[in-house]
């Protein structure tokens, strides 16, 4: 993970040389082959500004390179934050400038939550709830959360000594948790939805195993790609200490077969409670 500073900017799986979407060659428009800097001279608090304002500018948007983004963030992650370095050579700030990725996010979220809450029985009232639930508890008052926690121990314990006048920027440890958080969506909420009433929520071991295992693959997924995120700054030390939660999440997959810790129906009676008020009922075998 160190040869991250060390890498070329991005190129496109698909193009060969060619920069990795269209984002970047509207980027190239100036004639000289470097993307302007316009946006450098801004602080913190007007690049945000200009961020939400874009972020009902649909025309703006660049899906197609938010959707590239999404697909690699499964297949190859470290070619995702390789986009960021580029970012950062090009417009001087390593948090995303384009909402689309959140717009696409969201999109997901919504119709995952969709067939969840089919699944759940959870009605049209149930289902808002639970929908409300997803997007602001689970994904943005967690994501707060959890890239705060990163933002202050990073900056606090981290940083190259002395550190080389930069720092990690709030947004980018919010747009590393939107990575990490984009596959751990689509294990649990899409990938795992066929499988939940008919073989997860049930009283069996392997319902409790092939459950947890879609657990073990989401959280493995979150680390690693969160670890990718900060490894890939420059002028951060001890990165490697990110995978460190790893080994407790694999013990307490270990430990959950044994004790009948069924996370997947644990999840579902919660959510079921949060929009009902009563626990549901499962078919036990």
């Amino acid at each position: 993970m160190s040869g991250y500073g060390k890498l070329s900017p991005p190129v496109s799986p698909t193009l060969g040389t060619a920069p990795v979407s269209p984002f970047l060659n509207r980027a190239n428009a100036n004639g000289s082959g470097v993307p302007h800097r316009r946006d450098s001279h801004l602080s913190a608090t007007a690049k945000r500004q200009k961020y939400f304002r874009r972020l009902f500018k649909f025309r703006q948007m660049d899906f197609e390179y938010a959707f590239w983004q999404m697909i690699y963030l499964f297949i190859s992650p470290q070619k995702v934050y390789r986009n960021f370095q580029y970012r950062k050579q090009t417009k001087d700030q390593w948090a995303r400038d384009d909402p689309a990725f959140l717009v696409l996010l969201t999109f997901w979220l919504c119709a995952s939550s969709i067939g969840f809450a089919i699944s759940l029985n959870l009605g049209i009232v149930g289902g808002i709830k639970f929908l409300l639930w997803v997007i602001f508890v689970d994904c943005i008052g967690v994501g707060l959360i959890i890239a705060t926690l990163f933002w202050f121990l990073t900056n606090r314990y981290m940083l190259i000594n002395p550190p080389r006048g930069q720092d990690v920027e709030w947004g980018y440890a919010f747009d590393v948790h939107l990575n990490a958080f984009f596959p751990l969506l689509m294990i649990l909420h899409f990938f795992q939805l066929p499988f939940l009433n008919y073989v997860i929520n049930k009283d069996m071991f392997f319902s409790r195993f092939f459950g947890n295992t879609f657990w073990l693959v989401a959280l493995g997924y979150y680390i690693y790609i969160t670890f990718l995120g900060y490894s890939a700054l420059p002028y951060l030390k001890n990165t490697r200490t990110l995978l460190f939660p790893m080994s407790g999440v694999i013990l307490v997959y270990i430990i959950s077969l044994f004790v009948n810790w069924n996370f997947s129906w644990i999840l579902s009676d919660f959510y079921h409670y949060r929009s009902h008020g009563s626990r549901a009922h499962f078919v036990e075998i």
